[in-house]
């Protein structure tokens, strides 16, 4: 599949993206490569290879999630730029 400066200009419209000449050689040139290295990965045969599913041979490394406290409510305002008794005071940005 070739990539055409016609698509390259398909493709900037609809990502809402302005190219100059020159990157727009530049893209299609890349893109033709990226193309041409996924046509060479179609030739090789897969027939008899099971789908990769973990990266590595460990299985099921997670741990479960266990509530703990690290920080009390008065560290965690400490260095708060504004605070009241028990919150973070912040600017209001809503309007009704």
């Amino acid at each position: 599949m070739a990539i055409s400066s016609e698509m390259i200009d398909k493709l900037a419209d609809h990502a809402k993206l302005e190219f100059k000449a020159e990157e727009k050689e530049k893209l299609k040139t890349d893109l033709n490569n990226i193309t041409s290295f996924i046509e060479k990965l179609n030739e090789i045969d897969t027939e008899n290879v099971e789908p990769l599913i973990f990266m590595s041979e460990g299985e099921n490394i997670l741990h479960d999630d266990e509530e703990k406290q690290t920080m009390t409510h008065e560290e965690a305002l400490k260095n708060a730029p504004s605070k009241d008794s028990d919150y973070f005071r912040v600017p209001k940005f809503i309007d009704k």
